[in-house]
C-alpha cells in the first residue's frame, strides 16, 4: 500500500473512531429487531452448494473450492500468501496494470480487481475472477477529499438530505457516504460490459453494528444497505473488533444482517483482522464466527493496525511468525473442509445448551453420508460446558478436528468445555 493510501485511511480512522467505545450483544443473544426484516427466513448456509457455479469466469466451480483472499497486496508476494493458504487477491493498488497481471499470471494467483481499461483488455483471461466496487461506500467520506468541498454535489447525490437540516448545513471534515444510486449505476455498467463474473461490494463497520458512528449523518439508516445490495453479486464487510476494542460478535452480526437484508440472494463474505492487537486465537474465533453464521468467503486485512490506526507495514502478517502460522492452519483447515462448507446445512441441526447462560455457543450442522459435522464457537468471554444434542444420532464417535482428541457420544448427545471465544469442530461418525 502506498503512503498516500495509508495516510487517507489513517485519517479516516483517527477522525471517526477516536476514543469511541461501544457495547452490544451478539446476534445469537439479541438480534437487531426491525419490523422491516422481522419476517425473513432463517439462513441455510450452502443451500445451493458452491455459489460460484453460476458465473462462467467466477472464482471457482468445484465442490472443494472456498475463496480465501488477501486485500490490496503486491503481486510479487503471491507465493508467500499461497503457502499460507490464500487463493485470491482482492483489489490491486492503482491497478490492475499490465505488470501486476503478468506477475499474478506467473504465480497463478487469481484476482478480483477494478474494471479499468487494462482489465477490460484481459476480459477473456480466467485470471480475473470478479470485479470490485469502491471500498466502504457506506462510511462517511471526507468533505474536501471526496466531496470537493461542494455542498451542492452532496445535494445532487442525496436528494432530500437537507429537508430537515437546511441548505447551510456545515461540514467540518466529513460529508455523507456514497449514495446507493451511484453504486447501483456502477454495478449496472460493469455487469453490462461483463456479465460472466461477479461484482463484489465491500462495506464497513455499520454492517455489523448499524449505530456505528463511521457512517456520519447516515448512522442508523439501515435502508441505505437495501440500496447498496442492489449494486453487487457478492456482498462483504469488514470490522476489526479487537483493534477497535468493540464487540467481537459484530462479526457474526454483520454476516447475519447481510443474509437478512439480502433475503439470502447475495453471496456473503467478510474481512477478518490478523494484525495489530489481534492474537491468533482472536482471528480463529472471528473466522469461525463468520463461517458458522453463513459467510461463504473469507478475506484478511494484513496491514498493520495499532489502536485503531494504520501502522507502517502493508504486509504485517508476513512478519508475525505466530499469527502467520495460525492463519495458515486456519486456511488449510477451511480448504480441507470446503466440501463440507459447500454442503447444504442440516434441516435438523444440533442444539446446544450451555451450563453458563451468559456464554452461548453458536453452531452449524452439516451431514455428508454417514458423517455429521458440528462446527461451534463460544460467543462471549468466559468458561462454560456445552451439551450438544444431535437429532437422529443413537451412537457414534466424536473426533475434535485439529485437536487430537475424541469425545464420548452418549445416545444422541455429547458434551465439551469452552473457554473464551473457543472454537471446536466436531466430526461424528455413526
Amino acid at each position: 500500500m502506498h503512503h498516500h493510501e495509508f495516510q487517507r485511511r489513517a485519517l479516516r480512522h483517527r477522525s471517526l473512531i477516536g476514543n469511541w467505545v461501544r457495547t452490544g450483544v451478539c446476534a445469537s443473544c439479541l438480534p437487531w429487531s426491525l419490523a422491516l426484516f422481522a419476517a425473513e427466513p432463517a439462513y441455510n448456509a450452502g443451500a445451493a452448494g458452491n455459489p460460484y457455479q453460476q458465473w462462467e469466469l467466477g472464482p471457482g466451480k468445484s465442490k472443494d473450492y472456498f475463496p480465501i483472499g488477501v486485500w490490496l497486496q503486491q503481486p510479487i508476494l503471491a507465493p508467500q500468501y499461497q503457502a499460507a493458504g490464500f487463493n485470491l487477491y482482492l483489489d490491486l493498488w492503482e491497478g490492475p496494470t499490465e505488470d501486476q497481471l503478468a506477475i499474478l499470471t506467473k504465480f497463478n494467483m487469481r484476482v478480483i480487481c477494478k474494471q479499468n481499461a487494462v482489465a477490460l483488455a484481459h476480459i477473456n483471461d480466467p485470471l480475473i475472477v470478479g470485479w470490485i466496487q469502491p471500498d466502504e461506500p457506506d462510511n462517511a467520506k471526507p468533505f474536501q477529499y471526496f466531496w470537493s468541498n461542494s455542498v451542492s454535489r452532496i445535494q445532487t447525490a442525496w436528494p432530500g438530505l437537507f429537508d430537515d437540516l437546511g441548505t447551510n448545513k456545515p461540514y467540518t471534515g466529513y460529508g455523507p457516504p456514497i449514495p446507493g444510486s451511484w453504486i447501483i449505476r456502477d454495478y449496472e455498467a460493469m455487469h453490462t460490459k461483463d456479465p460472466r463474473r461477479p461484482v463484489i461490494l465491500g462495506m464497513g463497520d455499520g454492517v455489523g453494528h448499524p449505530d456505528a458512528i463511521c457512517r456520519g449523518e447516515r448512522t442508523g439508516k439501515i435502508e441505505d444497505y437495501l440500496e447498496y445490495l442492489k449494486g453487487c453479486d457478492i456482498v462483504a464487510f469488514d470490522t476489526y473488533p479487537v483493534n477497535y476494542k468493540t464487540n467481537r460478535c459484530h462479526v457474526a452480526d454483520g454476516v447475519t444482517n447481510l443474509r437478512t437484508w439480502s433475503k439470502d440472494r447475495k453471496v456473503v463474505w467478510n474481512t477478518i483482522e490478523c494484525t495489530g492487537l489481534a492474537k491468533p486465537s482472536d482471528t480463529r474465533a472471528e473466522v469461525w464466527m463468520s463461517l458458522i453464521h453463513g459467510s461463504m468467503g473469507i478475506g484478511y486485512f494484513v496491514h498493520e493496525l495499532k489502536d485503531g490506526l494504520l501502522g507502517s507495514s502493508d504486509r504485517a502478517l508476513l512478519y508475525n511468525t505466530e499469527m502467520l502460522a495460525e492463519v495458515t492452519r486456519i486456511n488449510h483447515q477451511i480448504h480441507d473442509l470446503a466440501p463440507v462448507l459447500n454442503t447444504p446445512s442440516s434441516p435438523t441441526p444440533a442444539t446446544v445448551v450451555t451450563s453458563n447462560p451468559d456464554i452461548p455457543v453458536d453452531s452449524m450442522t452439516k451431514a455428508m453420508g454417514s458423517t455429521v459435522y458440528v462446527f461451534s464457537v463460544a460467543m462471549h468471554e468466559g468458561e462454560t460446558k456445552a451439551v450438544f444434542t444431535v437429532p437422529g444420532m443413537k451412537s457414534g464417535k466424536v473426533i475434535v478436528l485439529g485437536e487430537n482428541r475424541t469425545l464420548a457420544m452418549e445416545g444422541d448427545h455429547f458434551e465439551d468445555r469452552f473457554g473464551a471465544w473457543d472454537v471446536h469442530l466436531y466430526e461424528i461418525t455413526r
